[in-house]
């Protein structure tokens, strides 16, 4: 999952980057405004690509998930700074 989502970000920013500087190195030459409405897609770009390259896959462990493993869930809680469980 993890490739998955670097690899979708690095093809996100690739095509950010892609776009800024084809809008400025030859764009721009054939028309300002098209250059600036790349820069304004381009702009657009980042936001999204933290989104995927962040968002949470179907095997992730949420922060607040138990696991099922006892032991496990004790070492998280701890980490968390929760009360034991009582079961």
């Amino acid at each position: 999952m993890y490739a998955r989502r670097r690899r979708a970000y690095f093809l996100l920013m690739g095509g950010c980057l892609f776009l800024f500087v084809s809008a400025w190195a030859f764009v721009r030459l054939f028309s300002v405004e098209a250059a600036v409405a790349l820069c304004v897609v381009a702009m657009v770009i980042p936001p999204v690509a933290a989104m995927v390259a962040n968002r949470r896959g179907p095997d992730d462990r949420w922060w607040d998930d138990p696991t099922g493993d006892p032991k496990s869930d004790e070492w998280w809680d701890e980490l968390d700074g929760k009360p034991p469980r009582k079961d």
